[in-house]
């Protein structure tokens, strides 16, 4: 395996299902040796906001809704799975479901992708208290909000795969 290669399965679901982030990072040459957390953040987060806004609108597409079907189904990526559990989303009682999932739909429909929001740290209430206030939002606002978001999340999942540096 290339070094490339290497990087590229190593680093390619940092951004939800959005390899060619990691793809374009390597490629653009801003990856140093030796790799760390926040170099490699910066370099990633560079190429996802240089992206077309359709290729940034995939990367929020391909976030998984909150405690929604794919997390029953067991369908989550792993990293999604243990974020989504560490906030206690795989928990909640039959009431909290339904207001998730009326809020995954109102969102998904006003929106056109999925509500997005690093949840480490956070608990189902503070969850469902950001999402109340975000569906609000205007699109555009909600667009940059959410890619913020994205940003955070391939942040937390890189410090777990890195030194700082």
């Amino acid at each position: 395996m290339t070094a490339r290669e290497d990087f590229i399965a190593r680093f390619g679901g940092v951004f939800e299902h959005s390899p060619f982030i990691a793809e374009r990072a390597y490629d653009s040459g801003m990856i140093f040796v030796p790799l760390t957390a926040k170099g490699v953040h910066e370099a990633m987060v560079s190429v996802f906001r240089q992206a077309s806004r359709e290729e940034r609108l995939g990367v929020l597409r391909a976030h998984p809704d909150l405690a929604g079907k794919l997390a029953i189904a067991g369908e989550l990526t792993e990293d999604s799975r243990n974020e989504q559990a560490g906030a206690g989303l795989d928990r909640l009682t039959p009431q909290e479901h339904a207001r998730f999932t009326e809020l995954n739909t109102a969102y998904t429909e006003k929106f056109g992708f999925p509500f997005i929001i690093a949840v480490k740290g956070l608990d189902k209430h503070e969850i469902l208290e950001a999402f109340e206030r975000r569906i609000h939002n205007s699109p555009e606002q909600e667009f940059e909000t959410a890619a913020a978001q994205v940003e955070r999340i391939a942040s937390l999942r890189l410090a777990a795969l890195l030194p700082e540096g």
